[in-house]
């Protein structure tokens, strides 16, 4: 799907309600979708759950996509923020003042050797106010005005539950490797 052709034919397929269209477009993105939730949601199933409401998010809202980007760049958006509405709905965000973060992290070359399922269990076992400002700053790439907007705190709230996410996964590395 990466001609502008056969993104606009699945869109409009969408739009018109053509179940095989909606199908591939489920099929095309869920997988790496089903990722993206997972990353704020630490249980397997709450993310499918997460995955699910999104999609119909996508399906209902499909004929707002202006193509002015990639699809999947708006489907990536709608995940997050299904999955930062979630969060909101279920857990109240503990503040963590800037004086509580232990300091910023460096970069340790231990990191390189982790694989990919080793971060992802890192990351999920951070507390969800942690972990939904560290997916959202670190690999979603959001600013920390745009996720405090996003998440109802303030900006500095944002900046040091990243921080201490940091400092954090930093420990359990360190763990990992002094055993």
């Amino acid at each position: 799907m990466t001609e502008q052709l056969d993104e606009k034919e699945l869109v409009h397929g969408c739009i018109r309600g053509d179940k095989r269209y909606q199908k591939m477009l489920y099929d095309l993105y869920g997988k790496k979708m089903y990722g993206v939730c997972l990353r704020y949601c630490n249980d397997k199933d709450i993310a499918k759950d997460v995955m699910q409401d999104a999609f119909v998010k996508i399906l209902t809202n499909i004929g707002q996509f202006k193509f002015t980007g990639p699809l999947e760049a708006w489907i990536r958006r709608i995940m997050v923020n299904t999955s930062i509405q979630f969060y909101r709905s279920s857990i109240s965000l503990k503040e963590v003042e800037l004086s509580e973060a232990h300091g910023e992290v460096r970069y340790d070359e231990t990191f390189s050797k982790l694989s990919k399922d080793e971060i992802l269990r890192l990351i999920q076992n951070l507390a969800p106010g942690y972990r939904t400002v560290f997916n959202m700053y670190v690999i979603e790439g959001y600013s920390h005005a745009e996720i405090a907007e996003m998440m109802g705190i303030n900006e500095n709230t944002s900046k040091s539950q990243l921080s201490r996410a940091r400092v954090i996964l930093q420990e359990e590395i360190k763990k990992l490797y002094s055993k």
